[in-house]
């Protein structure tokens, strides 16, 4: 049976209960269809229960005429809560993405000029990013609660950062990685090897790199997430890198 013979209010609930791709392609298949593919009443079922929270914290005004165009702006990182995070939409399957700016994650000595200094890049969407001068001890984290993402999702976590042309040392021993949430856990190490060809480490679509943290799943429940990476073990000196945030997404 073609799915545009049911009445209008049928073919829209069948496809509130699909994915934001499967209302695009419908709306190609006929008039019918994409007037009820592009309504409110679909789009607002993609959206996330919390969107006017989300649009709330913006840092600019977000206007729009209806949910569809709400949601393809949310597909674009949103800056929120002063500009130290970004929010947005993937823009398959409707779910959150997140990502914390170098100021919120805790980096050891950061404080400190001789070890971290901090920096405006053009190329970041944030005011400050964080280069590493120089340390022995290379440690950060960042925390953030599940009730910001999505849920019933299996999440990856990266680390969005440059290598400086001086960077020198990252790569002597790998990186202990650490996802914390709730009481589950996921334990790896990785190598900070820019030099080198990584699955791990990827150049990404805005000239950053990505560094593969590790996975983890949300379920229904509010739970606290922490992801952390370290080098602590080596007593050489490391330095060169150049630090955006944390960024999560689901895969």
């Amino acid at each position: 049976m073609e799915l545009d013979l049911l009445p209008e209010d049928c073919i829209a609930h069948v496809l509130s209960c699909t994915s934001p791709q499967d209302a695009c392609r419908a709306a190609l298949t006929s008039p019918l269809m994409k007037d009820v593919a592009n309504s409110d009443f679909i789009w607002n079922a993609f959206l996330p229960s919390d969107y006017q929270e989300i649009i709330s914290r913006s840092t600019s005004p977000v206007s729009f005429k209806s949910k569809k165009e709400l949601f393809m702006k949310l597909t674009s990182p949103l800056l929120i809560d002063g500009g130290t995070k970004t929010i947005s939409l993937d823009k398959v399957t409707g779910k959150k993405c997140y990502m914390l700016c170098a100021r919120e994650l805790h980096i050891t000595w950061s404080g400190n000029s001789l070890y971290w200094s901090w920096k405006h890049l053009l190329q970041s969407r944030f005011a400050e990013v964080s280069e590493l001068v120089m340390v022995c001890w290379l440690e950060l984290s960042a925390k953030m609660n599940t009730r910001m993402l999505s849920e019933n999702t299996f999440y990856g976590a990266f680390l969005v950062v440059k290598f400086a042309d001086r960077a020198f040392g990252l790569d002597q021993l790998p990186s202990e990685v650490l996802i914390e949430v709730g009481n589950s856990r996921y334990e790896g190490t990785i190598c900070l090897c820019h030099s080198k060809s990584s699955d791990r480490i990827r150049e990404r679509s805005d000239g950053w790199m990505e560094i593969e943290i590790g996975f983890f799943h949300t379920d229904d429940a509010e739970k606290h997430v922490k992801i952390s990476l370290k080098e602590v073990k080596g007593v050489h000196l490391k330095g060169g890198l150049i630090v955006e945030g944390i960024e999560v997404r689901p895969m």
